[in-house]
């Protein structure tokens, strides 16, 4: 690989993940210690999200960076990014619930394996992870920190909002040749999707995968909310 590219797992990879790691525990300690009803917390990081996703967008957009197969704002973690800012902005629970099912499996998938050229210290690298950390923080500030729990409405609104989404993003794929999400093809590289079979099998696999993963970071959260609510309505009934 050349020394322009980005190499997986290299020192900047890992350096990035060990300040995603160092800043949720700041957020987790942050919300046990921090007097901060008005969440000025939760803007501050919805500013410093869109203050990376605005440049890294229209940086795609320049020379040298512009490629329509790849470069368009149409992936999750570009619409999650969007989503934590607007959830932090306000705590709707419709844009909480995709920071939370997008940011957690989806984005955090996307620090794992990331689908990146360019290396440390370019401005598309640096804006890259601020970016999708900045996410992540955003799921984990909303739900551990302002206690902002996931519900089966939610999970709901997930689903059929990503069903949209993928439906869409199918469609231009088809139009404009491209392959975004890898709806319509596997990724040239080796990749988990090679484990899931054949187009269009492996898509119905990462259905599945997705709808249950997504109800058992649900479960858990409303398991915990019931007993509490019966206890308001046999309370209430004496």
């Amino acid at each position: 690989m050349s020394a322009d590219e980005f190499t997986p797992y290299d020192t900047s990879h890992l350096g990035a993940v060990a300040v995603m790691a160092l800043g949720i525990v700041a957020l987790l300690v942050a919300a046990r210690r921090l007097d901060d009803p008005g969440d000025r917390l939760g803007k501050a990081l919805a500013i410093a999200i869109l203050a990376t996703t605005l440049p890294l967008q229209a940086l795609y957009f320049t020379a040298g960076y512009w490629n329509p197969q790849t470069t368009l704002p149409v992936q999750l973690c570009d619409l999650a990014s969007l989503a934590a800012v607007y959830a932090l902005w306000t705590h709707r629970w419709w844009a909480t619930a995709l920071t939370y099912y997008w940011g957690i499996t989806l984005t955090s998938q996307a620090v794992i394996t990331p689908d990146l050229a360019t290396p440390f210290p370019d401005p598309v690298f640096l804006l890259f992870w601020a970016m999708h950390i900045g996410t992540i923080w955003a799921a984990v500030h909303l739900t551990w920190g302002r206690h902002v729990r996931p519900s089966w409405r939610g999970y709901r609104f997930a689903v059929v909002t990503t069903a949209v989404w993928a439906v869409a993003v199918f469609c231009l794929n088809v139009a404009a040749g491209t392959n975004y999400g890898y709806l319509n093809a596997k990724p040239s590289k080796p990749s988990v999707l090679d484990l899931l079979g054949p187009w269009p099998w492996y898509v119905a696999a990462e259905v599945v995968i997705i709808l249950a993963v997504w109800a058992l970071l649900t479960w858990p959260w409303e398991r915990r909310v019931r007993p509490v609510e019966r206890e308001r309505v046999g309370t209430a009934g004496r």
